[in-house]
């Protein structure tokens, strides 16, 4: 193995792929990432035998042959090296990486490529093709209602229908739910759902930050993996086993009372709130004041603790219906307003022990579900 490349371009291809190097493992090589020599462009890939992430960057290539190296000690060296060329060769008797640049050289113990573990290929299956932007909004808005604990592994991920030429993300962890609709560029000619580990599309939105052509995802026959690809990069990645419950018996179908509020005014008023919310349970309490004549309707934002004091803040709102009375765990209002682009709100709520419904306004497709808190009032 020979090649030389720009110290910009491997130091990229390093950042991109070791989000997939294993932290925790029992299998060493996995610590690794993998260097393979191929015509002009030399390849990169990591996994953690959940996900696994592979970049090819342009190479001069004199020499094919492919080594593993020690992923954080090869990225923290050819980060600290000038922007220049830089000269990779392999000892393929000592299996020592050597690396050059400028006046800097190293030699890096290398394991052979055979024993790393092998990166599944996806040919077969549903494939389509999804803008970027259209995905990273979908993803960033449902990713945080993922369960985080493991204790129903269906839930840590998010589901995945692929229907004609719509594609609906839903996450759901047992006290909150959100769904996103988006097109699909080119729509599928069956029905299919899956639901990809949440860790999986945090990553595929890290990756999609500076793409701009649209992504092609490839679900594999058996539904067990799926393939993400673009421009000089692709992320396979395990699919979680197990059926996603029936979110849609969740969302309430009608409300006896809904208000739209400025996004930031109640993002505001629900984070001042929640400073004296979290040492009790993280209660933050909405009441709603219809308007009268000429006064416009209200929402009143308060927590209290028994230890630190209390706090109450009023917004003006339009509201639709009766007074109402909800209380919600004051994270998971802030969770969603912080990811809404839109800068209106609609809240809708039918009584205080059943969930309430948030919509941005002008936009029809994406719900939140947040289930309420019991308090005394």
């Amino acid at each position: 193995m020979r090649l030389s490349c720009l110290q910009e371009n491997l130091n990229q291809a390093l950042n991109v792929v070791g989000r997939a190097v294993a932290s925790r493992t029992t299998l060493p090589i996995t610590n690794n990432v993998l260097l393979a020599a191929e015509q002009s462009r030399l390849k990169l890939v990591a996994t953690n035998l959940e996900m696994a992430i592979s970049c090819w960057i342009g190479a001069k290539v004199e020499e094919e042959g492919t080594i593993t190296a020690p992923a954080r000690l090869l990225s923290e060296f050819v980060n600290s090296l000038p922007s220049d060329k830089v000269d990779i060769n392999l000892s393929p008797r000592t299996k020592t990486l050597g690396l050059k640049c400028a006046r800097f050289e190293a030699r890096i113990s290398g394991v052979d490529a055979k024993d790393f573990p092998p990166i599944p290929e996806i040919k077969d299956g549903i494939t389509t093709k999804v803008e970027v932007e259209a995905l990273r909004q979908g993803i960033s808005q449902v990713v945080f209602a993922a369960a985080s604990e493991d204790s129903r592994p269906v839930l840590t991920g998010i589901y995945a229908e692929f229907e004609g030429d719509l594609l609906t993300l839903a996450a759901a962890d047992g006290f909150r739910l959100a769904v996103y609709k988006l097109p699909l560029i080119s729509p599928v000619n069956q029905k299919i759902e899956v639901v990809i580990p949440a860790r999986t599309l945090v990553e595929l939105n890290r990756l999609m930050a500076n793409q701009e052509e649209p992504v092609e995802i490839t679900i594999n026959p058996d539904k067990s993996q799926a393939l993400f690809r673009f421009k000089n990069i692709q992320l396979v990645s395990q699919l979680v086993q197990g059926t996603f419950p029936q979110y849609a018996q969740l969302i309430p179908q009608s409300y006896n009372t809904r208000i739209v509020v400025d996004i930031t005014q109640l993002l505001r008023a629900t984070k001042t709130a929640f400073i004296f919310a979290s040492d009790g349970g993280g209660i933050v309490r909405f009441v709603t004041t219809p308007g009268q004549e000429l006064k416009p309707g209200k929402i009143t934002v308060s927590a209290r603790s028994e230890e630190i004091g209390d706090d109450s803040g009023e917004i003006d709102a339009i509201v639709d219906g009766e007074e109402a009375k909800i209380a919600f765990n004051g994270k998971y209002l802030i969770d969603v307003l912080s990811v809404l682009r839109e800068t209106q709100v609609a809240l809708e709520t039918t009584n205080p022990s059943s969930p309430g419904v948030i919509r941005p306004v002008g936009v029809d497709n994406y719900l939140h579900v947040i289930m309420p808190m019991f308090v005394q009032w």
